[in-house]
């Protein structure tokens, strides 16, 4: 319920996209997932479902593919900071573009 939340809130599962757009997608979408874990949900448990659900998506999403990379990469015993980072506030056209002028 939540990952599907996620992919569909964020539009993860877009299909093909630049890998820069591919990043802060997948690193959005990874924030939300994360954020609406239940706190007494064991984290290792929810990533490996959480992998295991997107994964069949990121066969054609370069955006799942770099949160499945994030969910991986966050199951290493190694403590280590994951790279993620908030995307630059860019213009995207807003109405103007969404009506297509």
């Amino acid at each position: 319920m939540l990952l599907e939340r996620t992919l569909s809130l964020l539009q993860l599962d877009i299909g093909p996209i630049s890998p820069l757009r591919a990043r802060e997608l997948g690193t959005l979408g990874y924030m939300e997932w994360l954020g609406t874990l239940p706190g007494d949900m064991p984290y290792a448990k929810a990533a490996i479902v959480a992998h295991m659900q997107a994964y069949p998506h990121s066969l054609i999403s370069p955006a799942v593919e770099v949160f499945c990379e994030l969910l991986l990469e966050s199951l290493t015993p190694q403590p280590f900071a994951l790279p993620i980072e908030m995307p630059p506030p860019v213009r995207r056209g807003g109405a103007r573009a969404r009506r297509g002028l």
